[in-house]
């Protein structure tokens, strides 16, 4: 889920490399039903690579000192330099010859100048005892917990630098397009499609939400234990790569061949206004704060003014995050401009070291008027708003929600519990490995963002994988629309009836492969206008 505005920012700088097993890695947690939810388990698509329990790490090549140093004393020292050119930036990769040992001394010394905890970073820890700097790094993290229990950090994680830009400026993946959710995470299993991206060979296919994946390669989904083939098949990572899924629809099954093929996310999708007793209502679903979604928001929003709706659903249940001068823009236009003339968004609150050298001035980020191409937005001048929310509705989503009640413009949620991040960061290169280690919290203009176990909804409705998202019937956006009318949560919703994304007590369910752009606020690679 970069942040920005048109202020000067620490700018992340991409790059190449490879280690595309990090997706597959959090899915074999997630059918393990050792929990995951918005962002938990390492984030999504680039999990953390650690020596199994029981078992030594070799050593890093060339010994090791713990002593930590500037990072930039040993910046682009690899083990296995990059050749050619970085295709963001026309200019050969920065990389030197150097060892793992420099590989590992660059992520402590990034992590002790960067990292919002870093006081709270185990002194305990020995360099030499992790393989690589990538296991080295998943452990340099606060071991704190939340109020709830759960992890303070659960969003450290590495990703693949080129593959990374490609994602984030994109949207490009290889896969189905198809987004597995589980309604049930441990045996029996229950494994549903939650939406496919249009064109896509899942919707080619006919393969719509709702359908239930009963067995991947013949390999038995529901109770099954050799989850490494159900792995292979819902997670590809070669385009062309082909497996078959037999799946339940309504009260048939079928089993349909898919290959895998370059896939481009449609973040914004079913954009309707639907008619009501009590007036217009928009609707629209938001998937990913990437940049192609700017255009397609600001095409929403003004099919909505051409439209009249009085009123707006913005569907982010399955949004975890990404860029934030989207989410900044997706508020701005929700509301007027002599509502947020003048007024924060966000503020960013970095470690005591200030890292990245700003001032009191560059830590705010107003709300924005202008799109990134300096256009007037459209806006809907509204006082209240709607969003369908859930565990997969991570940072920059949840900046959405915050920086609106910062502002005093009532958001009314409906569905489950956010994941809770209120933090950001600005991924940083080495090698060919883009590291994201938290670097800052962000507040809204009354100077909250304590939020680490999420927004609670107002109204708590399980998520209905029976009826496709934007139908009027659909349990959340039925929910939403009733409240509208009548003001109170619908006492059928208030019980949780139907289908549950949660199992057996402690589980966090959640949607699988997902990418770092779908799980962060994270700070922009170029000034953009307010």
């Amino acid at each position: 889920m970069s942040l920005g505005n048109g202020h000067a920012r620490a700018r992340p700088r991409f790059t190449a490399s490879a280690a595309a097993a990090f997706a597959l890695a959090g899915i074999v947690c997630a059918l393990a039903g050792c929990g995951g939810g918005g962002g938990g388990g390492g984030g999504g698509g680039g999990f953390p690579i650690v020596a199994p329990p029981g078992t030594t790490p070799p050593p890093a090549s060339g010994g090791d000192d713990d002593a930590i140093v500037a990072s930039s004393t040993v910046a682009g020292l690899c083990a296995a330099p990059r050749p050619g050119t970085n295709p963001e930036t026309g200019i050969a990769y920065p990389d030197k010859p150097g060892t793992l040992t420099d590989e590992k001394r660059w992520v402590r010394g990034w992590i002790d100048e960067t990292y919002l905890w870093y006081g709270e970073v185990p002194t305990t820890l020995k360099a030499a005892d992790y393989a690589t700097p990538v296991a080295y790094f998943s452990v340099l993290k606060t071991p704190l917990l939340t109020a709830s229990g759960r992890a303070k950090d659960r969003f450290h994680y590495v990703y693949d630098t080129e593959r990374y830009r490609q994602l984030s400026e994109n949207g490009v993946a290889p896969g189905y397009g198809m987004e597995f959710a589980f309604v049930r995470n441990s045996r029996p299993r229950d494994l549903r499609i939650a939406f496919t991206e249009p064109g896509s060979p899942a919707a080619t296919a006919g393969i719509a939400r709702g359908a239930k994946v009963l067995e991947v390669d013949g390999v038995d989904v529901v109770n099954g234990t050799n989850t490494a083939v159900i792995n292979r098949g819902i997670a590809p990572t070669a385009i062309g790569e082909s497996h078959s899924f037999k799946l339940q629809e309504g009260s048939a099954t079928r089993t349909v061949t898919l290959a895998a093929a370059s896939i481009t996310r449609t973040p914004v999708q079913n954009v309707k206004s639907i008619d009501t007793g009590s007036g217009r209502v928009g609707y629209l679903l938001f998937n990913d704060h990437i940049t192609t979604s700017e255009s397609q928001l600001i095409s929403a929003f003004n099919q909505f003014r051409q439209d009249g709706v009085q009123d707006l659903v913005l569907d982010m249940r399955y949004n975890g995050g990404g860029q934030l001068n989207i989410a900044n823009r997706l508020a701005s236009m929700v509301s007027s401009s002599a509502t947020t003339s003048g007024k924060v968004f966000e503020r960013l609150s970095f470690n005591d070291k200030n890292p990245f050298h700003l001032t009191p001035a560059q830590t705010i980020y107003p709300f924005y008027g202008t799109s990134r191409t300096g256009a007037t937005l459209p806006r809907l001048g509204l006082s209240q708003v709607t969003v369908l929310v859930g565990p997969d509705t991570c940072s920059a989503s949840e900046s959405v929600v915050n920086g609106l009640r910062g502002i005093d413009v009532k958001v009314n949620l409906v569905g489950g519990a956010t994941c809770g991040k209120p933090y950001g960061f600005s991924p940083q290169d080495n090698c060919g490995t883009s590291y994201f280690a938290i670097q800052f919290q962000g507040v809204n203009a009354k100077n909250f963002g304590d939020y680490g176990d999420g927004f609670a909804p107002d109204c708590t409705v399980a998520d209905d994988f029976d009826h496709p998202l934007g139908d009027p019937a659909e349990a959340r956006l039925a929910a939403a629309l009733a409240m509208r009318s009548g003001g109170a949560c619908p006492v059928s919703a208030k019980s949780g009836a139907g289908l549950e994304k949660s199992g057996t007590a402690g589980e966090q369910p959640y949607l699988l492969d997902r990418t770092p752009l779908r799980e962060m606020r994270l700070l922009e690679t170029a000034p953009s206008p307010g």
